[in-house]
């Protein structure tokens, strides 16, 4: 047994909310075969990662998820979501071996802790929300792994449970969903978090929130953009660019930042990036232009965008070795997001980098 396995173990018994989550012994999962010019065949076996994979944990004081706000989602669909966000064995592990998805990275679905305006529970909070997923992980430690939930209305606070979460725990990195009560991770009190990411050499996943910070005139009387269809995408990508203009990665070069749905329209800008950084006084000067940084601190994922051409076009943007396989589960289909994986078109080394290599790398898994 590895010594991540071993700390996944030893805390099995310690999570809150580990009866919510936690279930039967993992079953096997079945590989995904992979053939000569890159489709799947009989021979090989294709290990997959899905790094995006959401849960609703109990005992929680903040409330709220992605699925309450005025976003017009289908009844059917949101009441389907709601039967299989909290849970781990019954629904989840079937759902991967019908699919051949070896592993889910597992975290707290939208808005997590964000939204919390009491520091003090926001930092409670987010020891439940780690503590119970590091549970199922010792449990499973071949089928899940787990981003931590970051509290970072204390940014001290956060430093510590970064650390816990890390050397204690045995998760695989961070995932923030979106702003904290309207602050953003450039801003100064992050540093300390920033640097500490840095030191544990993990990764901070950035996941949009249902949570607006303002009126925002373009979507009125549209809620149909509100969500997945436009406003996440953008909001999200635009925090990530305060990341990168405000010098969070000239400051930490060994930071990591990951944005999920192909890279939350930044790919396709870099071009336009980098001509217009030319002809902008930044408030913070930076050392390289912001494709540099889009190629080496920032890494993308697959999730809910499953176009060959898109992918294609994200891979020639930030290059093959920042592109992770991720489904959104349970917000969209296994069957539809591991088909794309199979069929794109991939040599075999790029498809097994995609589907399990980058993570392994990335997130230590």
């Amino acid at each position: 047994m590895s010594a991540a396995q071993w700390t996944r173990r030893k805390v099995l018994n310690t999570a809150a909310g580990t009866a919510a989550l936690a279930g039967a012994s993992a079953l096997a999962a079945p590989g995904v075969a992979e053939a000569h010019g890159g489709r799947p065949g009989p021979h090989d076996r294709l290990r997959i990662i899905a790094i995006e994979e959401a849960i609703l944990l109990p005992g929680l004081i903040t409330q709220g998820t992605a699925l309450n706000g005025a976003i017009p989602f289908k009844p059917e669909v949101t009441a389907e979501w709601f039967k299989r966000l909290p849970d781990v064995t019954e629904y989840r592990l079937a759902d991967m071996d019908a699919n051949g998805v070896t592993m889910q990275v597992l975290s707290l679905t939208p808005p997590g802790v964000q939204m919390q305006p009491d520091a003090a529970i926001a930092v409670r909070d987010a020891q439940v929300a780690n503590d119970a997923p590091a549970a199922v992980i010792a449990a499973h430690p071949t089928r899940f792994g787990g981003l931590a939930a970051l509290p970072l209305q204390d940014p001290r606070a956060a430093v510590r449970e970064a650390r816990r979460a890390i050397r204690d725990l045995g998760m695989a990195g961070f995932l923030v969903n979106g702003h904290t009560n309207g602050h953003y991770l450039d801003e100064p009190q992050f540093r300390p978090v920033w640097a500490a990411l840095e030191e544990l050499g993990a990764a901070l996943y950035l996941h949009p929130t249902p949570a607006p910070t303002g009126d925002w005139g373009l979507l009125k009387d549209r809620p149909e953009l509100v969500g997945p269809l436009y406003s996440w995408a953008a909001e999200t990508g635009g925090h990530a660019l305060r990341v990168v203009l405000g010098g969070v990665f000239d400051d930490f070069p060994g930071a990591r930042l990951i944005v999920g749905h192909m890279g939350e329209f930044l790919p396709y800008m870099i071009p336009r990036l980098d001509v217009q950084i030319r002809n902008i006084n930044t408030k913070v000067p930076l050392k390289r232009k912001p494709s540099a940084y889009l190629t080496r601190n920032i890494a993308i994922t697959t999730s809910g965008v499953m176009d060959d051409n898109m992918l294609q076009a994200a891979i020639r943007s930030v290059g093959i070795d920042n592109v992770l396989f991720a489904i959104d589960y349970p917000f969209e289909r296994s069957e539809q997001a591991v088909g794309f994986l199979r069929e794109a078109s991939l040599s075999p080394g790029h498809r097994r980098k995609i589907a399990s290599g980058n993570a392994e790398r990335i997130l230590k898994l």
